[in-house]
């Protein structure tokens, strides 16, 4: 079952409005930054073909971007770095990539859902919904936006540094990145605070 807008619709008809949906993505990858999305979808114009982001292709998650673009009230994008990554550790980062979000949307919402077990610090009260990007459109939503921008700030990261795959493991610890890893060693953008990089064979001199 595709992701539904009942538990908004529920919020909506109780004053509370708007509601955003936020996401995050990139907690796993042994490089690059935490990114999260807040949406504000309009309950006139849902947008068709929203999943989970990790439901779609590549291809398809664009297509759901440029949807949710062109008919969502507000969206938010903001990221936690790989620097706040090591300083904070990765739940705190990652809550606060979904603060900023919520906080760079250009209409405040008076209702957040969340993905996951945790609320960032926010204006407005909100519920944080375990497996939420595939029960809730607007954290769907929020989820194709997070990983899209997620997406195209590795590419960017990967014609910087080549040899590591980025432009498609996206900082995922694959074969190929881990073989890089013992080449060249980690790069500025590697969170030096996971356990394979804290490995004396993989973190090295690293490359400027």
């Amino acid at each position: 079952m595709p992701p539904h807008f009942l538990t908004e619709t529920r919020i909506l008809r109780d004053g509370a409005r708007p509601v955003a949906g936020v996401d995050e993505v990139g907690r796993g990858p042994l490089a690059g930054p935490v990114a999260a999305a807040a949406v504000i979808l309009d309950p006139r114009r849902l947008p068709e073909g929203i999943d989970d982001s990790k439901a779609l292709s590549a291809k398809a998650r664009e297509a759901a971007f440029e949807r949710i673009a062109a008919s969502a009230l507000a969206i938010g994008v903001a990221f936690a770095s790989v620097e706040e990554i090591d300083r904070l550790n990765i739940r705190r980062a990652t809550l606060l990539a979904m603060a900023r979000a919520v906080g760079a949307l250009h209409v405040a919402p008076n209702y957040v859902l969340v993905d996951g077990r945790d609320l960032p610090k926010l204006a407005c009260p909100g519920e944080a919904i375990v497996k939420g990007d595939a029960l809730s459109l607007s954290i769907a939503a929020a989820s194709i936006v997070a990983k899209v921008a997620r997406d195209r700030q590795m590419r960017r990261l990967a014609a910087l540094y080549p040899h590591y795959g980025f432009e498609t493991n996206a900082g995922y610890g694959t074969a190929e990145h881990l073989a890089a890893l013992r080449i060249h060693g980690p790069t500025p953008f590697h969170r030096m605070s996971f356990a394979p990089l804290r490995e004396p064979r993989l973190g090295g001199a690293g490359v400027s």
